[in-house]
């Protein structure tokens, strides 16, 4: 990778791990123990406890005197890809925010991008894109083939968002800390629609160790909060 900021990655991760527990007891932690790569720098905050949003607004924050691509991600996603850089780079020449999997479209009142509503019921394999392995080991237990990568999408699932961190600046795009966990991801796609931004899947090869908390106390709590400030 080159030395232009736009080609520096940080990584934004936040674990109930310790810091140093991260690297041997995380996903994530073991997965970036294998990628020294001199480009890619990690912001982490461990041993949390708060709502991921308010963190990720600190990193954004901290961008605007060391700009970098971003990469907010969960602890529990394995990265199996040696090229993942290039690949959200890749992403990122055609979309401005890119992600692992989303819909192309958005309906009233959807409560995640691949269920149409509250009951869960899943939405068409057409309006879907990308690819995610489920699993605490290799080979994964399953791959989720949702749909082909590299297609502009609506809506994007929060395991894994990236972004030149000037692009969100300059829109004045934040996390809202309104939501801890659940729908963030949401009302950020929304925000950065809503500013023009492009939204897209790209290719990098991961597998998640979690399928979701959907249909949880807290999960519909944060239906409600999202449904009260979108309307729909």
């Amino acid at each position: 990778m080159a030395s232009d900021p736009l080609n520096k990655f940080r990584i934004v991760c936040a674990t109930r791990q310790t810091a140093e527990q991260f690297s041997v007891a995380t996903a994530l932690g073991r997965s970036l123990a294998l990628f020294p790569y001199p480009f890619v720098e990690l912001r982490l905050f461990p041993s949390n406890s708060t709502g991921l949003p308010a963190l990720y607004n600190i990193a954004l924050r901290e961008a605007e005197e060391d700009p970098a691509i971003l990469v907010f991600i969960h602890d529990d996603v394995h990265l199996i890809d040696f090229f993942w850089p290039n690949h959200i780079y890749e992403g990122l020449r055609a979309f401005d925010v890119v992600g692992l999997a989303g819909n192309r479209r958005r309906t009233a009142g959807q409560p995640a991008w691949r269920f149409l509503d509250d009951r869960l019921t899943r939405d068409e394999r057409e309006n879907l894109s990308g690819i995610v392995a489920h699993g605490v080991q290799w080979p994964p237990q399953y791959v989720s083939y949702y749909g082909p990568p590299y297609q502009a999408v609506k809506l994007l699932d929060g395991l894994l968002l990236a972004c030149a961190s000037k692009t969100l600046l300059v829109n004045g795009i934040e996390f809202d800390e309104r939501f801890a966990f659940h729908f963030y991801d949401l009302d950020f796609c929304r925000q950065a629609e809503r500013k023009g931004l492009r939204l897209g899947t790209c290719s990098v090869s991961a597998m998640h160790e979690s399928d979701g908390r959907f249909g949880t106390p807290a999960w519909r709590a944060g239906y409600a909060e999202y449904l009260k400030k979108w309307q729909s």
